[in-house]
């Protein structure tokens, strides 16, 4: 074994599921096992920075770049995902997408019915709970600007409960959640996996794209659930045929047009606090500061927005202690940065889709739809 440390290889194979057990996928949610039971492995950590690097890669590849065999690699993945702690899905390119960033407040006691509210709504793609000057983080996706404002406007404004809400306008996307890296394989293993994705912003869209065809709408509905889907299984749920489900993923692979995301309860990586900055970037400044930004591990999103804060800034960080470190390490590395707010994440009760607990474990997806008025 090479691609993890030798103290835990022993380890390893005393904890690998053995190749006769039941599939732990077939476990009903609520026979999951108790939080206290729900946790991370050394190796399961490598395991999602590797399927973080090569979402689809065959288990044969993963396993060579972890140092266990396929099997061991497939039951593991298995167990995380059926305890929700880690899962891949697939969604839109961000170059298909117009995206807002809503900012809501919400009426004394209305915060639980309005969250549960908006995460039911399919168009939201995720909702984060928080402590700042709002309470609810929505992130919001429509086929061109004027359905946009309308759905923020009529869908969110109309909430009961909700007292108003503002809009910042995604621009320019520098980095965003399927870019971060876990950082916990050997990097060594990093040879075995697929070359890493190019680095660059995106331009999100500002106007309706041609729809998708119905079997691209399909494919990308069932990898939205389950992002590593064989072609087998992927041609039985678009009604298609194995070659053709193949054929179809692979030209919208190449063609850019479908982004691939293997994600986590980070609480229980030890990954416990999340900061969202609302920052100030001269013009000049702003693309060279954002991919840089892109390249700091502790940054999932940066992406350039409209308003008088041009720059919004996600770090996922190992606790409150480490803030002022890295607000630190910005003001070193960014002098031309300006820091205009901070907001803390009380929870995330949704991300990309994926419904989320309290501890940040995966508890159901709601497939995504463009919003109806």
């Amino acid at each position: 074994m090479t691609g993890i440390p030798e103290e835990l290889q022993e380890n390893v194979r005393e904890s690998a599921v053995p190749p006769d057990s039941g599939p732990p996928d077939s476990c009903p949610a609520d026979s999951r096992p108790a939080a206290a039971d729900v946790r991370f492995s050394e190796l399961d950590l490598a395991l999602v920075d590797a399927l973080q690097a090569a979402p689809r890669a065959p288990w044969s590849q993963v396993g060579r770049a972890l140092g266990v065999d396929a099997t061991t690699a497939a039951r593991r993945w298995d167990r995380l995902r059926a305890n929700g702690l880690a899962w891949v899905t697939a969604y839109d390119a961000a170059k298909s997408a117009t995206v807002g960033y809503v900012e809501v407040r919400c009426r004394p006691r209305a915060l639980e019915s309005v969250s549960r509210a908006l995460a039911d709504m399919p168009w939201v793609f995720s909702v984060d709970e928080t402590a700042g000057d709002f309470d609810l983080l929505a992130s919001v996706a429509a086929a061109d600007l004027p359905s946009l404002g309308r759905s923020v406007h009529g869908l969110i404004g109309g909430l009961k409960g909700v007292r108003s809400t503002r809009t910042r306008l995604g621009i320019t996307l520098y980095s965003e959640g399927g870019d971060w890296r876990m950082r916990a394989m050997e990097p060594a293993g990093h040879t075995e996996l697929a070359a890493p994705r190019s680095s660059g912003s995106t331009v999100y869209s500002a106007r309706m794209h041609p729809p998708r065809p119905p079997e691209d709408q399909a494919l990308l509905a069932a990898l939205g659930a389950d992002g590593r889907l064989g072609y087998t299984e992927l041609g039985a749920a678009t009604g298609t045929s194995e070659h053709t489900a193949r054929r179809r993923l692979q030209r919208m692979i190449r063609d850019g047009d479908i982004t691939f995301r293997c994600d986590l309860a980070h609480p229980l990586a030890g990954l416990s606090t999340v900061v969202l900055y609302r920052a100030v970037v001269p013009h000049t400044h702003l693309a060279a500061t954002g991919n840089a930004l892109a390249r700091a591990k502790e940054v999932r999103l940066a992406v350039s927005v409209s308003g008088s804060d041009n720059l919004l800034v996600m770090a996922w960080l190992r606790g409150l202690h480490a803030i002022d470190p890295f607000e630190a390490q910005l003001a070193e590395r960014f002098p031309q940065l300006m820091i205009s707010d901070r907001t803390v994440l009380l929870h995330s009760r949704k991300r990309m889709g994926r419904l989320l607990g309290s501890t940040g474990l995966a508890t159901g997806h709601v497939p995504f739809a463009l919003p109806r008025l």
